[in-house]
């Protein structure tokens, strides 16, 4: 099926618009969903993919300095996040699996028209940034991939300290009971602050969080995770399906990439045959909290 565009000509109040002044805010139907994204500038495209819970305004302060760098930005809210649609549950979860996520994104920026392009994905987002490259690398120019390593090389690694930090892996898994606890107050499980995260990105997000059938769909991107997603990368693995194009790891020193994984970086060498990493000074959500060090990064390296 073609996408289609239609342009949201007065979208709505506090939906992050205000921090994106100057990008297009639109919609595109790319088959299986409805994508809502924003994009602006002139040269080398660059699209930006949030993790969870976020949605991509969480790139408010990165995306409108790369187009002062000469990038053309382009920041969509995945399948089933943010002002995106949600596809109906399967039993395997694969309506939610980073394939299917990343074959929106492809079809995206190609009605965007951009048939080449560098990608980079933070947290959930870099699972689908590494999928995309995987299952289309004619379409990747470069990847960055930000505070994660794939998902295979996590749950193999697991032990009772991942377990004890990253619980929620196992807990977002079960049926029925994470939507129950969540929406019974989306507050107390999600937080974020608007002075943290800034006022239109926080407004977007809380929006995002307080819709049950947006909680449910990025609920089921983890429980895609431990399945179909694993199992992707497992037959990746079996058929030494690996990154052939640059790649760069981006890591937050105060997350704990360093303290789960030693040196991560040398995990992604076993994925990719070009990449380089740095480390960025921030906790978790890197582009919220020292952007400047995000952008420089990005720009030296999407060169």
């Amino acid at each position: 099926m073609n996408a289609k565009l239609s342009r949201l000509i007065q979208p709505p109040l506090g939906t992050g618009w205000d921090v994106f002044d100057g990008f297009t805010d639109e919609k595109v139907d790319v088959g299986e969903a409805v994508l809502r994204v924003r994009h602006g500038g002139q040269g080398p495209p660059v699209l930006l993919i949030h993790g969870h819970p976020r949605t991509g305004s969480t790139w408010h302060r990165v995306a409108p300095r790369l187009v002062d760098a000469g990038f053309s930005v382009i920041c969509p809210d995945m399948r089933g996040y943010g002002q995106s649609s949600t596809v109906a549950p399967r039993d395997d979860h694969s309506q939610q699996s980073k394939r299917a996520v990343a074959g929106d994104l492809v079809r995206l920026m190609s009605a965007l028209g951009h048939s080449r392009f560098a990608v980079a994905g933070h947290d959930r987002g870099c699972y689908v940034a590494l999928r995309l490259t995987l299952d289309h690398p004619g379409v990747v120019r470069k990847l960055v991939v930000m505070d994660g390593v794939p998902i295979s090389e996590a749950l193999a690694r697991c032990d009772a300290r991942f377990a004890t930090a990253w619980w929620h892996w196992f807990f977002l898994a079960q049926p029925g009971t994470p939507e129950r606890v969540i929406n019974a107050d989306p507050d107390a499980w999600y937080k974020g602050t608007p002075e943290r995260m800034g006022a239109g990105n926080h407004d977007e997000f809380r929006a995002a969080t307080r819709d049950p059938e947006t909680v449910r769909a990025m609920i089921e991107d983890y429980r895609a995770g431990l399945g179909v997603d694993r199992e992707h990368e497992l037959a990746d693995r079996r058929a030494n399906n690996r990154v052939t194009c640059p790649a760069l790891f981006l890591w937050s020193t105060k997350d704990d990439m360093e303290t789960l994984y030693g040196d991560p970086l040398a995990i992604w060498r076993e994925w990719a045959d070009d990449v380089r990493g740095a480390p960025i000074e921030s906790g978790h959500h890197m582009a919220e909290e020292n952007p400047s060090a995000v952008v420089a990064a990005l720009s030296e390296f999407l060169r």
